[in-house]
């Protein structure tokens, strides 16, 4: 009589295989995300407008670059995205703990993004002025506030902070030393602007003993759960109107879009110009994640030369798309040389590390 474990056992364990590819399993994926036109449109918004001072028509295409993730801080992906993204040269598959803090939720995970983007607007804005050698407008803002935190339905990101205990603030510096230089459980009379009105919101100061994180000798540091940094403005209006992006890789495209629209002639004399990286309120430039993904998502778009981070090079070399030339950059002022000399056939800055 013929038995009939082995094939009950056969489909067991293909059942049990198919099951085992659908299981959650720490990484992360990530590939060429779109690319935004920073001196174009985006469903008929200008990335970044400005008014109340003269502008000059731009050509061309100034390509912010972005990495698509797959797998979130927590999620994770299964074994068949693995499987892909190994497999993809395009796409690359790396441990979940190598891009998302530990223990940190989808919610803090893009408000982290949302924040840097829109500081990364801010510190563009600051560079660019700079290099033009046009005055900068500084102010304390709230960043971000914490959930379940004393500034919670309080204060809120964006507000600017104009006193604390009547004692004008001028640096984030200031803030903190103004909460921390009072007994835990202090009232906190914060004097603030939000969308053009001047509010007074009082804040009670807590302990941190209650965060697993905090160290011991912190636990007696009195707190209120804000974020705050300096928001560099110029003396006329400069908004940015792209959305669902998140992230401060950015900046250097913002800064360098700016100066287009500010300075007479087109900057990329028509081309399809393309870059990375993060930039500080003097204008030097920081390495970014995802260098290889935005080379392709680069190419893509038709771009012929991208500025890269020189602290990025030694993930860029052996990793160039044919047809894209990659400059190395360390400062906005690097950019600005580097599209110059790309314009005019000379050779650009190899990115070697």
């Amino acid at each position: 009589m013929r038995s009939r474990l082995k094939p009950t056992l056969t489909w067991t364990l293909l059942i049990l295989l198919g099951a085992a590819m659908f299981i959650p399993v720490p990484y992360v994926m990530t590939s060429p995300g779109p690319v935004f036109n920073t001196i174009g449109e985006v469903n008929e918004i200008e990335l970044i407008s400005i008014s109340g001072t003269e502008t000059y028509p731009t050509e061309g295409e100034l390509d912010m670059t972005t990495v698509s993730e797959y797998g979130g801080p927590q999620e994770g992906l299964d074994m068949f995205q693995a499987i892909w993204g190994w497999i993809d040269p395009d796409r690359r598959v790396v441990p979940r703990e190598s891009v998302y803090p530990e223990g940190e939720t989808e919610e803090e995970n893009a408000a982290r993004n949302v924040e840097a983007f829109s500081t990364s607007q801010s510190y563009a804005i600051a560079a660019a002025m700079d290099y033009l050698d046009q005055p900068i407008k500084e102010q304390v803002i709230v960043t971000s506030v914490g959930l379940d935190t004393p500034a919670q339905d309080k204060l809120r990101a964006g507000d600017e902070i104009l006193t604390v205990d009547g004692v004008p603030m001028t640096t984030p510096e200031q803030v903190v030393e103004a909460v921390r230089s009072k007994p835990i459980g202090t009232d906190l009379n914060f004097s603030v602007m939000r969308g053009g009105t001047k509010l007074e919101v009082v804040v009670t100061s807590e302990t941190r003993s209650d965060d697993p994180e905090t160290e011991q000798n912190e636990a007696t540091i009195p707190y209120i759960g804000i974020g705050i940094d300096i928001n560099y403005s110029a003396e006329f209006e400069i908004k940015f109107g792209v959305t669902g992006v998140g992230g401060p890789s950015a900046g250097t495209l913002f800064a360098i879009g700016i100066i287009d629209k500010l300075t007479p002639g087109a900057l990329t004399q028509g081309k399809i110009i393309a870059g990375t990286g993060t930039i500080d309120p003097d204008g030097n430039v920081g390495e970014i994640g995802g260098i290889r993904q935005k080379l392709i998502g680069a190419r893509d778009a038709g771009a012929v030369l991208f500025l890269a981070p020189a602290g990025n090079c030694d993930e860029v070399n052996g990793h160039i798309p044919d047809g894209l030339t990659v400059a190395a950059i360390e400062t906005l002022e690097d950019a600005m040389d580097e599209i110059e000399a790309f314009n005019t056939g000379e050779t650009v800055t190899p990115c070697v590390k």
